[in-house]
């Protein structure tokens, strides 16, 4: 890794959902718990698929600001129609859409965000929402110095305003934040802003039956096998 780039980073802004915290496990794990009678790995899957296009009618103005955790109740209410769950009370599905509060953190997360911290400031740049991230950080015990997130700017991932608001929030030129992303798609247009980029494998985001290709992309300026090992690097 080039020197400059340890000394020139001040900031490393992180995404949350499959990079910080498994997702999978956590929904899956709840769903088979609340609903025992639906396929829970079809029903977290197909969850967290409807996450980007619940995004996209508010980012084409389709729609209004709206909070993920309001996303998230829209696709679960849709969900449970389609796997003809009829009779859960209101309140369990209340508590079922905050399952995105409680989710766990990937095993070398708390340890890697904590060594990093030391050297740099750590936050989020998350679609979630403050409350959301907020009650993740404590579930986790993830020791963020800031929550950031796509409400602070009023646009999602990957509007450039939310790349761009990071370097806004801390005063330093985008080249001094580095977004640490496991998914290309998101440090591409982190990079389009000016931004350092960090990849972190994650093969198993989306469950142990699909393995995710973590093939390594030139275009970042360091790839690292989890947290911990890009703690190895940045120290």
């Amino acid at each position: 890794m080039e020197e400059s780039v340890r000394d020139t980073v001040h900031v490393l802004a992180f995404d949350v959902f499959g990079t910080v915290v498994d997702w999978y496990s956590s929904v899956e794990r709840e769903v088979r718990r609340v609903l025992p009678e639906v396929d829970a790995n079809a029903f977290a899957l197909a969850w967290r698929a409807g996450y980007q296009p619940a995004m996209e009618r508010v980012r084409s103005g389709k729609t209004g600001w709206v909070p993920l955790d309001l996303l998230h109740r829209q696709i679960l209410e849709d969900l449970l129609a389609r796997f003809e769950v009829r009779s859960l009370p209101e309140p369990e599905i209340t508590s079922l859409n905050r399952i995105w509060h409680r989710l766990d953190p990937w095993p070398d997360a708390v340890e890697g965000i904590t060594r990093l911290k030391r050297r740099y400031t750590v936050c989020t740049l998350s679609n979630g929402n403050l409350g959301l991230l907020t009650a993740m950080a404590k579930h986790a015990q993830l020791p963020w110095d800031c929550i950031l997130s796509a409400e602070v700017f009023g646009k999602y991932k990957p509007d450039p305003d939310t790349y761009l608001g990071v370097a806004r929030v801390f005063d330093v030129r985008p080249e001094q934040v580095m977004l640490v992303a496991a998914h290309q798609d998101d440090l591409a247009a982190a990079r389009s802003c000016g931004l350092r980029t960090a990849y972190i494998e994650r093969p198993q985001e989306f469950g142990p039956m699909h393995s995710k290709d973590v093939s390594p992309d030139s275009a970042n300026t360091l790839h690292a096998e989890n947290l911990r090992v890009l703690a190895d690097m940045l120290e």
